[in-house]
């Protein structure tokens, strides 16, 4: 088969076959033979009609059609191992001419597409400085006692406080009317938590036991329920008790209700809480290392995004989303009815995200290539090796997951990334 690849503008073009004399015929044979099969003619039994019955039946430009898609696969690998173009959709095809004996196809293809690279070697970009201090530490001391502490009602007299936890009643209004989920019995809520709207807990600090108060708020314009945002509402509430919290000393005795295996101490639990926070902090600082210099590489970078590639990953969002709410026990259904958006509104909201992906991908592939970066076997089975560790999984079923291609892929951008980080001035 001969091809020749023209590549158009916005990554795009057209890749032509010219289909042999003998793979054609060969297609033409097999829908000839297909359609003997499923041929119904008076006198004949199904299966034994004679050919130039079945020809009668079907015009050459119809069979024409038939065999140019009966070509069509064999036609397209070839043509893609022979120009090296790296598709990003599954192309369209028409069959520009055919005759018995040839047939040239065109395959219209959106590709991979150039990038053009700026600095990205020496960036004066660099790591933060990790240091965890006593102040770190005995902020996680006083975590653990806020974990272990009592809640300790209020004299009468006194007014609550910031920290203080308040139990109220009450009944929410927008234009003197009530809504659905404004109001509440009993309810226990943490001054100073935020976990009502903002301002509704500032205007309870310095209410008394018994004390009733209108709290005005308005919703903020991102609310999550559409026909709240926005709005003004009147909270009626009822104060019942005010509590303050007791904590217990920082101890060795408070230590051990941790259980933790080897950490017994007062004195061992902040040794051990300066190691964690420091690997924590250096794990963040690394991440926030190279995510600033990947952004740096990719926002000099110059590409035009075919828009097939952008929708791809919009749709790949969109799944992993369905997923998160499928484990967390809800419908996309149920989120849409509580959000007040669409399908629609969830894709436009997921498209910059979807936007710098690709281009973060498309930038690291470009490095990965003028760099000549390899991934060798060792390489592949080594990372193997480590996911079997750290999902506890044998590596032959973890090699029926994962591809080693999408292995190959995920190391050759990790190389290219490292390199960028080893040549900052």
């Amino acid at each position: 088969m001969e091809t020749k690849w023209t590549l158009n503008e916005h990554s795009t073009g057209e890749l032509e076959v010219v289909v042999d004399k003998e793979s054609w015929q060969k297609a033409q044979k097999k829908v000839l033979n297909n359609l003997k099969k499923q041929m119904n003619l008076k006198g004949f039994r199904q299966g034994h009609v004679p050919e130039a019955l079945i020809r009668k039946q079907i015009s050459k430009a119809g069979l024409h059609e038939f065999a140019a898609e009966e070509v069509a696969n064999e036609a397209l690998a070839k043509g893609i191992e022979e120009t090296k173009i790296e598709l990003v959709a599954r192309p369209t095809m028409e069959l520009k001419e055919a005759d018995d004996e040839k047939a040239v196809l065109v395959f219209h293809c959106t590709v991979i597409p150039e990038v053009t690279l700026k600095e990205y070697k020496g960036l004066d970009i660099h790591k933060e400085e990790v240091n965890v201090t006593d102040e770190d530490v005995e902020e996680e001391v006083k975590r653990i006692q806020n974990r272990y502490a009592d809640w300790v009602l209020r004299e009468e007299e006194e007014t609550a406080q910031n920290g203080d936890q308040v139990v109220i009643d009450y009944a929410g209004t927008i234009d003197g009317v009530p809504f659905e989920g404004g109001s509440a019995e009993n309810y226990p809520l943490e001054l100073g938590s935020n976990t009502f709207i903002p301002g509704f807990e500032d205007q309870l600090v310095g209410v008394k036991t018994g004390d009733e108060k209108d709290v005005v708020v308005t919703f903020p314009e991102d609310y999550n329920a559409a026909d709240l945002a926005g709005k003004e509402a009147v909270f009626k509430c009822t104060v019942h008790d005010i509590k303050y919290k007791e904590l217990p000393e920082a101890n060795d005795e408070l230590i051990q209700k941790l259980k933790r295996e080897g950490v017994e101490t007062l004195e061992k639990f902040k040794e051990t809480t300066k190691e964690d926070l420091t690997k924590r902090r250096e794990e963040q600082a690394e991440r926030a290392f190279e995510e600033a210099l990947i952004a740096k590489v990719s926002e000099d970078a110059e590409v035009e995004i075919p828009e097939v590639m952008i929708e791809n990953e919009i749709n790949r969002l969109f799944r992993n989303f369905e997923n998160q709410m499928s484990q967390s026990g809800f419908t996309a259904k149920q989120y849409y009815e509580a959000t007040g958006q669409t399908e629609a509104d969830l894709k436009n909201m997921l498209k910059p995200d979807a936007q710098h992906n690709v281009k973060t991908m498309l930038v690291l592939e470009a490095v990965v290539k003028q760099e000549g970066i390899e991934v060798t076997e060792e390489d592949i089975n080594k990372e193997y090796e480590n996911m079997s560790k750290t999902y506890g999984m044998d590596v032959d079923r973890i090699k029926q997951i994962v591809s080693a291609d999408n292995i190959r892929y995920d190391l050759a951008q990790q190389k290219a990334v490292d390199l960028i980080k080893a040549s900052v001035k």
